[in-house]
């Protein structure tokens, strides 16, 4: 069992294995039912990273199954969205190759959503005058239309997912995942490459 998994039981208030005292009441979840697991498996072991890494897996986990109701609505994935939101926000034409970049996406993954996407009207594909292997994709008016009416409904979803913090907690909870975020990029990049 990792601290992705595991029930659903809440933590009865022990002090935190990265040392910060008893978690604060309210704020049990099923991370700190798992660290109580593997403390009593392992209590020599600091479950620092486990608290922090499983907790980001278990929002992302809960946050993909919520599937982002305007986008479901519209019939969008939220990859698909991704590629629109990229063509979208640069305001210019991107390759594949671009926009799997952009996306965080694999080439393979690219090219089968933007089938999908041409084949709905909302890209458009053309190829390059000088090199016919390579491709340049932009939105149609009507993949701008729909971003555009998407988006405001997109973020008013996210704001109420997050509805639970307050500005200040907000702030610092952004401040340190993009803190954790460019140490990942600038290692695990550095591994892909």
């Amino acid at each position: 069992m990792t601290a992705t998994e595991g029930p659903s039981a809440t933590d009865g208030g022990e002090p935190s294995a990265t040392g910060g005292g008893p978690t604060a009441p309210g704020r049990d979840d099923t991370v700190a039912a798992v660290v109580r697991q593997w403390r009593a498996v392992h209590p020599g072991l600091d479950t620092g990273p486990m608290e922090v890494i499983g907790r980001i897996n278990r929002c992302a986990a809960l946050l993909q199954q919520a599937e982002d109701a305007p986008l479901r609505r519209a019939g969008l994935t939220r990859p698909e969205f991704d590629l629109l939101g990229a063509l979208r926000r640069t305001g210019h034409e991107l390759t594949p190759s671009e926009l799997a970049r952009e996306t965080f996406s694999s080439g393979a993954a690219v090219t089968k959503r933007l089938k999908q996407l041409t084949e709905r009207g909302l890209v458009e594909r053309r190829g390059d005058a000088r090199d016919r292997r390579v491709a340049h994709v932009r939105l149609t008016d009507t993949g701008r239309d729909l971003v555009d009416g998407i988006l405001p409904a997109q973020l008013a979803y996210e704001t109420a997912a997050l509805s639970g913090l307050d500005g200040p907690e907000l702030g610092e909870l952004a401040s340190l995942l993009g803190v954790l975020l460019g140490q990942l990029e600038g290692r695990l990049g550095a591994l892909r490459a």
